[in-house]
C-alpha cells in the first residue's frame, strides 16, 4: 500500500464505520445533485464493501455557507468552507472530489493532484478539448490517481456487457447506437442556469448528456475516429439571458475498429426523465441497454449448431451470484438502483489508491475524459461546418 495525505491507520472517523483499516480523507468541492450523490456513496461503501481504504469525510466545499453548513451536516463532513482553495490546501484530504460546475472542473482538479492530492471529476473533464487535455497532462504529471467519473461503466449490467464483448461472443462489432434523452429544460419559462452557458458549461447537450454516450461507445465499441453531426438550440432565449449552447444533437460516428453508429442527446424530450440506452450489434449476436431499466441487459447471441432462427432478445436479469458487483448487494432478483452505479465508481478508485493499481481500463482516467471532450469538440465543430471531421488525439 502506498503512503498518501489525508491517509490514516486509526478509526476511520467521520462519514465511515470501519475501525480496522486505513481511511483516507476526502474533501469534495459542490454539495447539490452530485454531490449528493457522491456523499451517498462514501456513506455507503464501508459498511457494504468493506473496502482497501475507508472515506473519512473531511470538508466539503460551497459557495453558499449557509447551504454548504447544512450539506456538510446532513452528508457527514466534518468540516465546510467557502473556497475550494482551503480543501487543496488541507493535509488531512487525501481524495479530493470535484463536484463542482465545469468551469472549475480543470482548474481544481489540476491545483489538488498539485499539492498531492488523488483526485476524481465529474464529467465533462473540461468545458473543450483544449482545457480537459491540459487538465490530463498536468494531474498525470503529478503522479496521482485520477478518474472522470463517467458511472455508467459501473452498472452491472454495462459491465456485463463488457465482459460479453471482451469474450468475442458479439464476433465483429459492426453498430453502436446510442442516445440520451430528457425533459430537464423543456419548459421556456425555466430561467437561465450555469448549464445554459457557453462560457460555464462549455456545451449544452453535447458535454452534458453526450458525453455519457460517447464514453460508453468508447468503453465498449474501441475509438472514434470520425463523426457528422447537426446540433440545434431550439430555446435560445430564457429568463435571465440567452442560450448560446446546444439544446440537442444528432450524430453519425465512425469507429477506428471498422463499426459505425449514431449519438443522440437532448433535454427538450418531453416525457423522457433519464432516458440513457444503446444497443451494439455484431456479426454473432445483439445486446441492449436502457438505463429506465438499469438491471437488465437484453442479450441475442447465434447459436451456429441450431437451425432455429428469429428467436430474438432475451432478458438477462443481471442480479445472480457470478454477475458484475454483486458480492457487495442482495440475493438473486434483489436489485440496486442507480445511486449504487457511484458505490462501484468509488470502491474501484479506493482500490486503485490502496494497491497503487491502475484506474483503468475499467474506470475512466482522465485521458478518458479529455478523449471525450475531443469527440464532443468535433461534434460541435461538424454542426458548425456541415462537414465529416476527422478526429486525431492528443498525447499519445
Amino acid at each position: 500500500m502506498i503512503a498518501m495525505k489525508g491517509m490514516s491507520l486509526t478509526s476511520a472517523g467521520a462519514g465511515s464505520s470501519v475501525d480496522d483499516v486505513p481511511s483516507i480523507g476526502v474533501g469534495m468541492l459542490g454539495y447539490a445533485f452530485m454531490g449528493k450523490a457522491h456523499s451517498n456513496a462514501y456513506r455507503t461503501i464501508p459498511y457494504m464493501t468493506r473496502p482497501p481504504l475507508a472515506p473519512r469525510l473531511v470538508s466539503l466545499a460551497g459557495r453558499s455557507r449557509e447551504k454548504v453548513a447544512e450539506a456538510a451536516r446532513r452528508y457527514g463532513f466534518a468540516a465546510y468552507c467557502t473556497d475550494w482553495r482551503d480543501i487543496v490546501g488541507d493535509d488531512a484530504v487525501g481524495l479530493f472530489d470535484n463536484c463542482g460546475p465545469n468551469s472549475v472542473h480543470a482548474e481544481a482538479s489540476i491545483a489538488a493532484a498539485e499539492s498531492g492530492k488523488h483526485v476524481l471529476c465529474e464529467k465533462p473533464l473540461g468545458r473543450d478539448a483544449d482545457e480537459s487535455f491540459v487538465a490530463w497532462q498536468r494531474v498525470e504529471k503529478a503522479r496521482v490517481k485520477h478518474m472522470c467519473a463517467f458511472n455508467y461503466r459501473f452498472v452491472p449490467a454495462v459491465r456485463l456487457a463488457k465482459e460479453i464483448i471482451d469474450a468475442g461472443d458479439l464476433g465483429e462489432i459492426r453498430h453502436f447506437r446510442g442516445r440520451y434523452l430528457q425533459e430537464s429544460i423543456i419548459d421556456p419559462a425555466r430561467a437561465m442556469t450555469w448549464r445554459l452557458s457557453r462560457e460555464s458549461a462549455g456545451s449544452g447537450a453535447v458535454g452534458d448528456l453526450g458525453a455519457h454516450v460517447i464514453d460508453l461507445g468508447r468503453y465498449l465499441v474501441g475509438e472514434v475516429s470520425a463523426v457528422m453531426a447537426a446540433t440545434r438550440t431550439f430555446i435560445p432565449e430564457r429568463p435571465g439571458g440567452k442560450v448560446d449552447v446546444d439544446d440537442a444533437f444528432e450524430a453519425v460516428v465512425e469507429f477506428a475498429g471498422g463499426a459505425v453508429g449514431t449519438l443522440e442527446a437532448s433535454r427538450l424530450c418531453l416525457g423522457r426523465k433519464n432516458a440513457l440506452s444503446w444497443e451494439i450489434n455484431g456479426s454473432k449476436g445483439s445486446l441492449a441497454f436502457d438505463l429506465e431499466r438499469l438491471n437488465e441487459l437484453q442479450v441475442a447471441l447465434h447459436d451456429p449448431d441450431s437451425r432455429r432462427t428469429g428467436d430474438g432478445f432475451r432478458t438477462v436479469l443481471v442480479s445472480e451470484a457470478q454477475h458484475p458487483f454483486s458480492e457487495y448487494w442482495w440475493p438473486p432478483g434483489h436489485l440496486i438502483g442507480w445511486e449504487h452505479t457511484f458505490v462501484h465508481e468509488i470502491h474501484h478508485l479506493l482500490t486503485a489508491i490502496a494497491e497503487d493499481g491502475p484506474v483503468g481500463p475499467h474506470g475512466a482516467t482522465f485521458e478518458d475524459g479529455y478523449r471525450a471532450a475531443e469527440i464532443c469538440d468535433a461534434i460541435l465543430r461538424s454542426a458548425t461546418t456541415g462537414s465529416r471531421e476527422q478526429i486525431s488525439y492528443r498525447g499519445g
